[in-house]
């Protein structure tokens, strides 16, 4: 098994790298930065969005497993002292077949003057006026659906449903959901401009558009990118085709995570 490792850059991450790759290489697993099997992530769900969108072009053929090296992460299966353990799985586990999780993701595709550019999200996009507030008419299926005011719109992936989303009072939705949700952010209601005021889940034969008041300057984020814009024409958000893929050497439900992250022991 081909493997590639991606950490965080601190010391901790930094060690646990080379331990790894130690016992690794005694366990007969080989190091390739091009082709890998299996891409490891080491640090929080930070280091995974870069190392989704650093494999992005391969993702029919790589699986992603995480080590987190500070608060848990919910693309992060591994504690720091289960390396170990972690290389005898893979080593011991031969095919990926029958030990991988599969999460849908966010297609986004933003027509400007100059063409269209596509974008895939692990966790979320957002829409924001770069130095005003957004003004967007939202249609879904094609159809006007609301008039937008505000800061701006977020659609996420049902993994990303806890990061961004949550913060804007979303739903959390299971990863097996094959859906997207979008969210306002800071909206504006009043007699001109009205909203629905909650998120919207929509399934997988379902889009969006986001149709911005022209000449307006925006900002928009895909996970951990930023990326400045004029001229957008309209943005279409739907579930992606493709899906990544996460070895799993071991159950860890995803209603485990959430409890883990936002509850913690308070219940028994």
């Amino acid at each position: 098994m081909n493997y590639c490792v991606m950490d965080r850059g601190d010391e901790l991450s930094r060690e646990l790298t080379e331990t790894f790759e130690r016992l690794a290489s005694e366990r007969g697993l080989r190091r390739d930065e091009t082709t890998p099997d299996v891409v490891l992530s080491i640090g929080g769900d930070g280091t995974m969005l870069h190392a989704f969108h650093r494999f992005r072009e391969r993702l029919d053929d790589i699986a992603f497993v995480g080590i987190h090296t500070g608060h848990l992460g919910f693309y992060a299966d591994w504690k720091p002292n289960e390396v170990a353990e972690l290389v005898r799985l893979m080593a011991d586990g031969g095919g990926l077949a029958d030990r991988v999780v599969k999460y849908p993701l966010l297609k986004i595709e933003i027509a400007t003057s100059a063409g269209t550019d596509s974008y895939l999200a692990l966790n979320e996009f957002t829409l924001k006026g770069a130095d005003a507030t957004l003004v967007a008419q939202l249609n879904i299926n094609d159809k006007p659906f609301e008039m937008f005011r505000g800061d701006g719109i977020c659609i996420s992936t049902p993994s990303g449903s806890t990061a961004y989303n949550k913060s804007l009072n979303g739903a959390l939705l299971h990863p097996s959901l094959e859906a997207i949700q979008i969210a306002e952010i800071a909206s504006i209601n009043n007699r001109v401009y009205r909203t629905v005021g909650s998120s919207l889940v929509l399934p997988k034969h379902h889009h969006c558009d986001i149709l911005p008041r022209k000449e307006q300057k925006l900002l928009i984020t895909v996970d951990h990118l930023a990326i400045p814009y004029d001229s957008v024409l309209s943005v279409r958000g739907t579930v992606s085709e493709q899906k990544v893929t996460f070895a799993r050497y071991r159950p860890f439900p995803f209603w485990n995570r959430v409890k883990e992250a936002f509850v913690g022991d308070t219940v028994k």
